[in-house]
């Protein structure tokens, strides 16, 4: 008991010590003074009192919504793209895979006449792990030279595996193991919350990384198919085996039988889609944070090793949305990415800057753009969803709307709407069809990229 009470003396003096110095002495360090004029600042009122009563129990996101935000959402649309069914990615982080099917499946539905489709997500996102564990393995070889701190060799592993993405995910996974519809291969309790299947391949990858990095040269083939042996039967046991073939019977919109037939996974993707998704897409972003019209390239930002990274061009917003809006005019849905989470009523399916006041709740002002935000990483693209409105007014949008994958019951029918300023705001990257841009702006695409490292912050992975 002594021991205690003589400890905690020495702290109440050596507090008391700090306290006393004065401003000068603090070396950038909070000082008594500064202490009491930052508390003579607070005034304590009695609306401050009231506030402080309410945020003692009230989230501070329900006690900003805006009493001028409006009441009701006009929910038509002057274009719109033919889509049935919505999905649900629950707690995992694959809006980009969920997203990419999507527009894949509303093609589907509108070319053959079907009715609610999807395609299987835990198909090939069994192949999504397998091959980035071998891009890690890879990146691990590549980099055995460099010493343990080197920027690259500590970004890889600190990301040996996610499951997160981008486009460039679904282009080259469809392309090299094509697809096949949900009752082939459903979903397991592990790919819809992947964390914990995600937390055991990563350890035993990084444990992996260290033989890889001590290991001779001519050792290192032939360990990396061990390890990847190890990888795959990890995800057999959580995921399921893919299958190589299977039977689909189809049916039409009406519910009527049309045909059965067996077949593997390429042949289906061929039969009924038979695009070439690597090579007919261009993907661009609204980053005001970088120089417009200079395409960038982000170096290990793709999810097969001898697949393409992340390339994009860089664009005003109001070029992005010309493309938008002619390729949802020709019934043809968009892959799109944003920063969801910002000024969104999740319960309405509403993103708009009025919906939250809380400048007025706390009593500070918040006055970025969109460019100091991105580079003070206060905002940036988080999740993949599919574009699928626009309503045009006077020759000009006044709102869009986006397919969601958080299931039939999230937001507005599945949905998302958004109002212009709020697109203008949050809105990073879209992907769309190359036939929808406009001559100048393929032009701009021959330039050589612009490469930029893993960590860049515009590119932390959809989820």
């Amino acid at each position: 008991m002594k021991r205690i009470i003589l400890i905690l003396a020495a702290g109440i003096f050596s507090l008391s010590a700090l306290a006393q110095k004065p401003a000068g002495d603090t070396k950038g360090g909070i000082s008594a003074d500064m202490l009491r004029e930052l508390a003579g600042a607070y005034e304590g009122s009695a609306a401050d009192k009231a506030l402080r009563n309410a945020l003692n129990g009230t989230p501070i996101n329900v006690l900003a919504v805006s009493a001028d935000r409006p009441v009701t959402m006009d929910t038509h649309f002057s274009d719109e793209v033919l889509t049935k069914g919505r999905t649900d990615q629950k707690s995992s982080g694959r809006c980009w895979l969920f997203t990419g099917l999507n527009v894949l499946r509303a093609r589907m539905i509108q070319r053959h006449d079907l009715g609610a489709f999807t395609f299987s997500q835990n198909y090939l996102f069994f192949y999504d792990q397998l091959e980035k564990s071998n891009l890690f393995l890879q990146g691990i070889i590549d980099t055995r030279d460099l010493p343990l701190e080197d920027r690259k060799v500590d970004w890889l592993l600190s990301n040996p595996l996610g499951d997160g993405g981008q486009f460039t995910g679904v282009s080259n996974l469809v392309m090299k193991y094509g697809v096949v519809p949900s009752e082939a291969m459903g979903e397991t309790l592990s790919a819809n919350n992947t964390s914990q299947m995600s937390a055991q391949i990563k350890t035993k990858l990084r444990e992996d990384a260290l033989a890889l990095r001590g290991a001779r040269p001519d050792q290192l083939q032939s360990m990396k198919i061990g390890m990847l042996k190890e990888v795959y039967r990890m995800l057999a046991l959580c995921l399921g085996v893919p299958p190589t073939e299977f039977t689909w019977s189809r049916y039409n919109s009406r519910g009527e039988f049309v045909s059965e037939k067996t077949y593997t996974p390429k042949g289906f993707y061929e039969e009924f889609i038979g695009e070439d998704l690597e090579n007919n897409y261009i993907m661009v972003m609204n980053n005001p944070a970088v120089e417009y019209g200079k395409v960038y390239e982000i170096e290990y930002d793709r999810h097969v090793y001898d697949g393409q990274n992340w390339v994009y061009l860089n664009l005003p917003i109001e070029r992005i949305k010309e493309m938008a809006i002619a390729s949802i005019k020709d019934n043809t849905a968009l892959y799109f990415s944003c920063d969801v989470g910002k000024f969104l009523d999740r319960s309405r399916g509403v993103a708009d800057l009025r919906n939250f006041d809380y400048e007025s709740l706390m009593g500070v002002s918040f006055g970025m753009d969109k460019k100091q935000r991105i580079l003070t990483h206060a905002s940036g693209s988080t999740h993949a969803m599919t574009l699928i409105a626009v309503d045009i007014r006077d020759g000009r949008p006044v709102k869009w709307m986006v397919e969601n994958s958080w299931g039939a019951n999230s937001g507005y029918r599945g949905n998302i709407i958004m109002t212009d300023e709020w697109f203008d705001e949050y809105m990073f990257r879209l992907v769309v069809e190359k036939k929808y841009v406009p001559d100048d702006i393929m032009a701009l695409l021959r330039q050589k990229p612009v490469m930029l490292p893993s960590w860049d912050p515009m590119f932390a992975p959809e989820e």
